[in-house]
């Protein structure tokens, strides 16, 4: 029997629904990221046959535990696809666009203003820079 991706895809979700991964986003998480992620182009190329959902799914899970991306969990898509789409993210700066944005959210409500207005600058930093400076001169040199 041949199954059609949209029924494919809703045994999977499913099946992924009784086996969560502390790294999955949550639906209300889900409902904050979607509209921030890259709309899908309409009209080239074949029709995407992923849920982005299971992709962030995917990365977060990489993320979390620091594996190599082949050792992803074969209940979440294909190592390469999920590899492939957070690169595509990575250089299209999707990735700062919603660090941005979830940053200016979260300091709104907070009561902040959005955009950051100082930075810092630790001592420690400084002085080890600074020393660090010093002491590679003072080898060339001699």
């Amino acid at each position: 029997m041949v199954l059609s991706p949209q029924t494919r895809q809703f045994y999977r979700a499913k099946e992924r629904a009784a086996k969560r991964y502390s790294s999955d986003l949550t639906d209300q998480e889900w409902e904050v990221i979607r509209p921030l992620l890259p709309s899908r182009s309409q009209g080239r190329g074949r029709k995407q046959q992923v849920d982005e959902r299971e992709i962030l799914n995917g990365i977060f899970y990489q993320l979390r535990n620091g594996c190599i991306w082949s050792d992803l969990p074969k209940d979440l898509p294909a190592w390469q696809t999920v590899y492939k789409y957070f690169r595509r993210w990575q250089r299209k700066g999707v990735w700062q666009q919603i660090h941005d944005q979830l940053r200016q959210s979260v300091r709104g409500a907070a009561g902040r203003n959005p955009h950051a207005s100082a930075g810092c600058i630790d001592s420690q930093t400084v002085k080890t820079t600074e020393k660090r400076g010093r002491s590679t001169a003072s080898t060339v040199a001699n």
